[in-house]
């Protein structure tokens, strides 16, 4: 059966006509397909996934108990709309125990999300008509300025560069773009580059938001997620609240990923708008896994634990890398480590030359069965992720052992 008609029918903001005629591959699914090649060519040979941005273990058993109590109670098997007073509660006395951010609001300052994904896609219907701007960073998670796109509105990247720390040059924004900017994405610790902010950014970050009557959303998803000093909020900035919300997430600091809960806090006009359109988006998360989220959230040491996991296979990432003739720097979270990417890899006086990240990235699966994630955007670089699957810290050092071996055979040249 054909329905050409339908061809016609498409929104422009999909592609109008020519909606699903492209043959471009998108970088991730070119990833998943040299580590079929490499697996199928390579049967004997264990593939490393450094390229997985998800954990590797299940949530933790106080949490999974909660959610299988909760589950079981009829009381929770309703719609829960925009309700779910004990994880809004958690939400805020979690903002307190963590980040010593006090007097958050759990009434109106707090509303749950379905993860931050579907948060990031709601708000810019919030603000965005024809015409105006939002400032993303570049590299960064392009979901909310997709969705400003859709709506008529543009995106200015922002470049973030290895000689400003990773962090975007706010006065490099031109005067026009900033004159109709509505909304101000920020990401720390960062994805994909693992950097992280300052107070001192924030509050030009703050500063800038004021002077040019623009909201920041920061992506807070790997705040807790640290090695060294104290998690850091935007909220620690005196007035972040004038101008603000954060984002958080469970997915990464609970090993929740598939749970799909986290909340917004700060600005109550800007909750209550989110919040409107929640309520006309969505039915709510599962109240049972709302509360499973509140059990989580009332216990932070669970995320210290695994931010320690975390903390030692960067350690032994970088040790494998630079031995290897890397220049890899730790990061201070998160759990992606950003490195450049050579220009050459040479072995048996043979060389390779790599025009790109993803020209480097395609060539460690393929040759050494060794998977990242290319990033082009601003440089040549490739991001490792520490999730990689491994029982134990003997396990984690036998990886990281693995991948000095595959790699000390080559020169690289950077």
């Amino acid at each position: 059966m054909s329905d050409p008609y339908i061809q016609e029918l498409f929104a422009e903001r999909i592609g109008g006509n020519q909606y699903g005629k492209s043959t471009a591959i998108y970088k991730f699914e070119k990833i998943k397909r040299a580590k079929k090649a490499a697996k199928d060519a390579n049967p004997g040979v264990d593939l490393i996934d450094m390229g997985v941005g998800e954990p590797d273990e299940m949530a933790f058993p106080i949490v999974i108990e909660t959610l299988q109590a909760e589950a079981a109670k009829k009381e929770n098997s309703g719609y829960a709309d925009n309700g779910g007073d004990d994880f809004k509660i958690a939400a805020a006395k979690y903002m307190a125990d963590v980040f010593g951010v006090q007097e958050i609001c759990a009434d109106t300052e707090v509303m749950h999300s379905i993860g931050s994904k579907t948060a990031l896609s709601m708000i810019p219907a919030c603000f965005i008509n024809p015409g105006d701007y939002v400032l993303m960073t570049a590299p960064g998670y392009p979901v909310l300025g997709t969705h400003a796109e859709y709506l008529g509105g543009k995106v200015h990247n922002m470049k973030l560069e290895e000689a400003n720390d990773f962090l975007p040059d706010l006065d490099a924004v031109p005067a026009d773009v900033a004159a109709k900017a509505k909304i101000m994405v920020l990401n720390y610790p960062n994805n994909p580059t693992g950097a992280s902010a300052t107070l001192d950014f924030f509050a030009k970050a703050v500063a800038y938001a004021k002077a040019n009557n623009l909201i920041i959303l920061q992506d807070a998803a790997y705040a807790s997620l640290i090695f060294e000093g104290s998690p850091l909020s935007i909220f620690q900035v005196e007035g972040a609240k004038d101008v603000a919300v954060e984002l958080h997430s469970l997915s990464k600091s609970y090993n929740m990923t598939g749970w799909r809960i986290g909340f917004v806090v700060g600005n109550p006009l800007i909750v209550k708008a989110y919040a409107g359109m929640k309520d006309n988006s969505d039915s709510g998360q599962f109240l049972a896994i709302q509360k499973a989220g509140a059990t989580a959230l009332a216990n932070p040491q669970i995320t210290d634990e695994i931010a320690a996991k975390y903390s030692r296979r960067m350690d032994l990432l970088t040790d494998a890398l630079n031995s290897a003739g890397f220049s890899a720097k730790k990061p201070k979270g998160s759990f992606f480590l950003y490195v450049n990417a050579p220009k050459s890899a040479t072995v048996d006086g043979a060389t390779t030359e790599f025009t790109s990240g993803e020209a480097f990235s395609q060539w460690l699966i393929t040759n050494e069965l060794i998977s990242t994630v290319p990033w082009d955007d601003c440089g040549s670089f490739v991001r490792f992720s520490v999730t990689f699957a491994a029982k134990g810290v003997e396990a984690e050092k036998t990886i990281a052992a693995e991948i000095s071996r595959r790699l000390a055979k080559y020169q690289f040249a950077f």
